[in-house]
């Protein structure tokens, strides 16, 4: 795909961004591509990690808006998938719903539909020099691409609100103190194939049955989450990567899983 590349080693994924000449702003191909890799990605089981990132000088410098002449995402609100989502909301919603975690490792720029893309993510690690924003305002859009369910989680609403109101930039540490990026690193690639090849490591049945448990965790009721929790854990107790995550403790070896 011209847009994004992606490479697999170590049960871990390597997502790259790759329209470096436009700060990767997001044409329709882009869209296009995206959607494609994250459709890829939730059908492997010889994946363990995401790690997201962009190449060149930014993450994402949002919409290209001289490919995107009519507004928002330019795309017709026809079209959802499965998860109630139109493409645009399907390039930022569809890594939260991949199986796997994801981790955006973001320096430059994350601006408007970057920054919701960037938001889609299970953890966010930046450089300290990267400028955000949630730019849509500015032209005079509202965000439409899955950013309001995600954030909802992450940040103050008064804070949400001051930023989406006014469209303004902000920096790592802002970033950081809000709750939009999880840490700081100076090499922020580095540092997230780092934390993919720890999660790599974990057994994946469990770290998927953990990922579906902090999805639900925002919406659903306290007695929904307890009987999830329970059924996780009954897919995976006494199971063999549970046994062998055993083993290999006692032993002081690193497990050998099965996908």
């Amino acid at each position: 795909m011209e847009r994004v590349s992606i490479s697999v080693a170590d049960q871990i994924a390597d997502v790259r961004l790759t329209r470096a000449d436009k700060m990767n702003a997001i044409d329709p191909a882009m869209f296009e591509a995206i959607g494609a890799a994250i459709d890829d990605l939730a059908g492997r089981t010889d994946v363990r990690c995401v790690v997201l990132s962009g190449e060149g000088r930014g993450f994402c410098a949002g919409l290209d808006m001289a490919s995107m002449a009519a507004g928002g995402s330019g795309l017709s609100a026809n079209g959802r998938n499965a998860d109630g989502a139109i493409l645009p909301q399907h390039v930022t919603w569809g890594w939260h719903q991949l199986p796997m975690p994801v981790i955006a490792a973001v320096h430059g720029v994350a601006f408007g539909g970057g920054f919701q893309i960037m938001s889609g993510a299970d953890i966010r690690i930046v450089a300290p020099d990267t400028r955000f924003a949630i730019r849509e305002t500015h032209w005079g859009l509202v965000p439409d691409m899955a950013g309001f369910p995600l954030w909802r989680g992450l940040v103050r609403d008064d804070v949400l609100r001051e930023l989406v109101y006014t469209a303004r930039e902000f920096g790592a540490d802002e970033a950081l103190a809000h709750g939009f990026v999880t840490r700081i690193a100076d090499d922020p690639h580095a540092a997230a194939m780092d934390l993919a090849r720890t999660i790599a490591g974990r057994s994946p049945h469990a770290i998927r049955g953990a990922k579906r448990l902090l999805n639900m965790a925002h919406d659903a009721d306290p007695r929904a989450m307890l009987e999830a929790e329970t059924a996780e854990q009954v897919k995976v107790i006494g199971q063999p990567n549970m046994m062998e995550q055993v083993a290999a403790n006692m032993a002081k070896r690193p497990p050998v899983f099965v996908d």
